[in-house]
């Protein structure tokens, strides 16, 4: 197995090879990725490991996968964490990249290779973003807005309408995704709104593809021990995929008022004397078991159509 070790910035690549001290530069461009999978394929049996850098990933990662190699992606805290263990404080592009690639080395068999996305996914996920980033300047516009000169005010109203048209324009073309690829395992129950559909949709493609405990670890739903020795600690949530967490929140929600199965296990739970968010959390992993199982049985019966 030939470990490898990708540290990925805006402008270039910084790969290496564990067992080798030389680290190669490649540009983060469509050209540098291109030879960075020439060198990638002349390895048997490639185990590559990079951080999530908020998206400058995506097109060396999507090209990994397409090409049939084996890559995953990893928290950078987890990245941290790592090279503190290792004793390693020091911090460049070679030494990350090196690290990364002796992390691939040592816990390659622990960690979830990214999952390739299916058509439409990444485009959906694009305006996703898109969507995300409306929404905070929308909220930040109406909070300046009362805080502004009143001779100012005309201008900030100005600002927050653009911005209210365009978030229409991105949930008019969401809507259009969402029609072509969501699977009727995504519209099966109430409170499952577009928003919803949409992050699960782009945001998690290891959907139906995962147990339920690891799905409810994937997303950070699943309560993690904190018992040492005779001391027993509360379970509590943490990690996972916030911006899946949010929509699978706003989703339950809904879910307790309207959908039947969901507001009688949430009132099972709260006559038990669960607390309200602890009885929340336990639905949202229990809606996210639902929609996790159904996608697992559309998966199964493509696979058999297909056989």
């Amino acid at each position: 197995m030939k470990a490898v070790g990708i540290d990925v910035g805006k402008a270039n690549l910084d790969m290496a090879v564990y067992g080798q001290p030389k680290v190669q530069r490649f540009a983060n461009t469509a050209a540098g990725i291109r030879r960075l999978l020439q060198r990638l394929q002349g390895l048997e049996e490639v185990r590559i490991v990079l951080e999530a850098t908020g998206g400058y990933e995506d097109a060396v990662l999507a090209a990994c996968s397409e090409a049939g190699l084996w890559v995953a992606r990893i928290n950078p805290r987890q990245a941290r964490d790592f090279a503190r263990a290792t004793g390693q404080w020091a911090k460049t592009d070679a030494l990350d990249a090196r690290m990364l690639a002796e992390m691939a080395q040592v816990f390659s068999s622990r960690l979830r290779p990214h999952a390739r996305r299916e058509p439409g996914q990444s485009e959906l996920r694009g305006w996703l973003r898109r969507r995300h980033q409306v929404t905070e300047a929308i909220q930040r516009t109406r909070q300046q807005l009362a805080m502004t000169l009143p001779a100012i005010r005309p201008l900030v109203r100005k600002t927050l309408a653009a911005l209210v048209r365009e978030q229409a324009v991105i949930d008019t073309a969401l809507k259009g995704l969402l029609q072509r690829h969501a699977t009727p395992a995504l519209r099966s129950s109430k409170g499952w709104g577009p928003m919803f559909q949409a992050s699960v949709l782009s945001l998690l493609p290891e959907l139906g593809q995962l147990t339920r405990q690891q799905i409810a670890k994937l997303v950070g739903v699943a309560p993690l021990n904190r018992d040492s020795g005779q001391s027993q600690g509360k379970r509590r949530i943490y990690g996972g995929r916030a911006e899946v967490r949010v929509a699978l929140y706003m989703a339950t929600l809904s879910a307790v008022r309207w959908e039947p199965l969901m507001k009688a296990h949430y009132q099972q739970l709260r006559a038990r004397g669960k607390l309200a968010k602890v009885a929340l959390v336990a639905c949202m992993r229990k809606l996210l078991t639902i929609i996790n199982a159904r996608r697992r049985d559309e998966l199964r019966a493509d696979a058999n159509a297909a056989a």
